[in-house]
């Protein structure tokens, strides 16, 4: 009986000329590393670039303009067209795909740098917002004394133009005809309120109708960087800015 024996070896043998035949697994392709972006929060620094779009190319569509100072959170990252893009999500309901020029982070070693070179170079309401916005996201840099003393010297000539401002606009007549407090009216003026969203004050000499910086800026640089060299010069304009202050209550 010859039959068993190649029975047998047929059973031993089939498993391995299947395998044979359907050939090795191949190896699975290994996992990407992922980025370090990837759940980073971002904050839109520069409007010319911030264009959000519904994908990663210069080309895709727009689906919207993103303001200066807008918080995102990084889902995922592609380059595309000589650029990097961010896939981004924002309050309340946005999603989609920004250069990666167009943000400042605090994981990218040169951002710190970038974001105060364009502070420098930005004029008007703009440079007022980045600076604000340099303090928040980097509130132990170096180069913080300068930027709260640039900040404050911008604010101050920003309250001699909104004294003529409001000077100009303010009707005398109506507002003596209703009997409010004249420091209300100046104090309640409609151009106050974008700087009042970033957290600016500004008080008011009702003798010279004229509004002052608080100063704030600089108490923070005589309280927390008195070894700086911005210290001498910001304890000189709270000096001031006290005089000025204690002349209005003097008259008043």
């Amino acid at each position: 009986m010859k039959i068993l024996p190649l029975l047998v070896l047929f059973l031993m043998f089939a498993p391995a000329v299947e395998a044979q035949r359907r050939g090795s697994p191949k190896p699975r392709p290994a996992a990407q590393p992922r980025s370090q972006e990837i759940g980073q929060t971002a904050v839109i620094f520069d409007e010319t670039l911030s264009v959000l779009r519904d994908g990663p190319s210069l080309f895709a569509n727009a689906i919207q303009r993103m303001r200066l100072g807008r918080k995102m959170v990084i889902r995922d990252v592609k380059r595309a067209d000589g650029v990097t893009f961010y896939r981004v999500t924002a309050a309340p309901s946005y999603d989609g795909w920004v250069q990666a020029d167009a943000v400042i982070t605090k994981f990218r070693a040169d951002d710190e740098s970038r974001f105060f070179d364009l502070i420098l170079a930005a004029s008007g309401f703009e440079q007022i917002e980045m600076a604000v916005h340099f303090s928040e996201l980097f509130p132990r840099s170096e180069k913080r004394p300068a930027i709260l003393l640039l900040l404050g010297d911008l604010l101050e000539d920003t309250a001699n133009k909104l004294s003529g401002d409001a000077n100009r606009r303010l009707n005398r007549r109506q507002m003596a005809a209703t009997q409010a407090p004249l420091h209300s009216y100046y104090l309640n003026f409609v151009s106050l309120d974008r700087y009042r969203r970033l957290g600016i004050k500004f008080v008011f000499n009702s003798s010279t109708l004229k509004y002052h910086y608080d100063g704030e800026s600089w108490s923070e640089i005589a309280k927390n960087f008195s070894g700086s060299e911005q210290a001498a010069e910001a304890n000189q304009r709270l000096d001031t800015l006290k005089q000025k202050m204690e002349a209005t209550a003097a008259k008043r």
